[in-house]
């Protein structure tokens, strides 16, 4: 009689230790359930890149399969909090690749903030200078954790690892009168995968690019120049041949971005687009030989 008393004890408190656990976890899951989605789909052993939503400017961010991260230019000026707590948000604690595709306010505007709030492996400008207080800022906080910075052209590659590459397809010439031609254009590979960043290069860039018989095929574009008709011309878009082309681009913007003729000719091309003014952070998920675009 004993023994079945104490049987029934023991099975009492197994019961509720074992309720006390799956109320411990559902509590955790609730209280945080944005970090319970964001580790769930931000996993390892895929490539995952996301265009944020920074109005009129461009910011992109990589995550590579082995951990290691990427940022392509880094909005305007004001943009800071957002990108900051962005990467916070993600446990960011390095930017292994930084790269300013040419020294615009609206492309380089929150750098000076992400290499002081972040540790900082390389960073990529093209050989330009602009006498901008955006561009010194930037340049005062490279030289304050004693960074370099690397100039890049055309003809470059960076291998992060083994499956993946990053190309630099431009700028490919020093004299340009338009800083926007000094853009630096990346190619990212993953496996079969691949994504075109092209920063503001217009028609002169992309003819050099297509005069240098690049490979510029890739699954998805990032249209240059916020849609601006001075690039994106019909000849470079059968050349990249994309299924997804994004736009980053500001509502209500003071330059009509986007073009109705670069619209046109995605449209003739019968491209899917996607823009961070209508869809907000644009993120795509690749594992080498499948792309898949996360819905938010």
């Amino acid at each position: 009689m004993l023994y079945k008393k104490r049987k029934k004890f023991l099975l009492i408190i197994f019961f509720l230790f074992l309720l006390f656990l799956l109320t411990s976890c559902t509590n955790e899951s609730a209280e945080n359930p944005e970090k319970k989605a964001q580790d769930k789909e931000f996993s390892g052993g895929y490539l995952y890149i996301t265009f944020l939503d920074v109005g009129q400017a461009d910011c992109i961010f990589v995550m590579l399969p082995d951990g290691k991260t990427a940022m392509i230019d880094a909005g305007n000026n004001d943009d800071e909090t957002k990108i900051i707590n962005f990467l916070k948000k993600m446990n960011i604690k390095k930017i292994d690749y930084l790269f300013g595709t040419h020294p615009h306010e609206d492309h380089i505007g929150s750098m000076d903030s992400v290499i002081n709030n972040f540790d900082i492996g390389k960073i990529y400008m093209p050989y330009v200078t602009t006498t901008t207080k955006t561009f010194k800022d930037v340049l005062e906080a490279v030289k304050k954790k004693s960074l370099k910075i690397t100039s890049a052209k055309g003809g470059m590659e960076i291998t992060p690892s083994q499956d993946v590459k990053i190309e630099v397809l431009a700028p490919n010439s020093k004299n340009y009168e338009d800083l926007n031609n000094y853009s630096i254009v990346l190619k990212i590979i993953y496996k079969n995968t691949s994504f075109l960043l092209t920063g503001d290069a217009e028609y002169i860039s992309e003819k050099e690019m297509i005069n240098n018989n690049y490979d510029l095929k890739a699954d998805v574009l990032k249209v240059a120049h916020h849609g601006s008709s001075s690039g994106t011309s019909i000849e470079f878009l059968k050349a990249v041949s994309p299924k997804y082309a994004v736009i980053s681009y500001g509502k209500g913007n003071d330059y009509g971005h986007p073009h109705k003729e670069t619209i046109d000719k995605l449209n003739k091309m019968k491209i899917k687009i996607l823009s961070t003014a209508e869809n907000g952070d644009i993120t795509f998920k690749s594992n080498g030989e499948i792309l898949q675009l996360i819905k938010k």
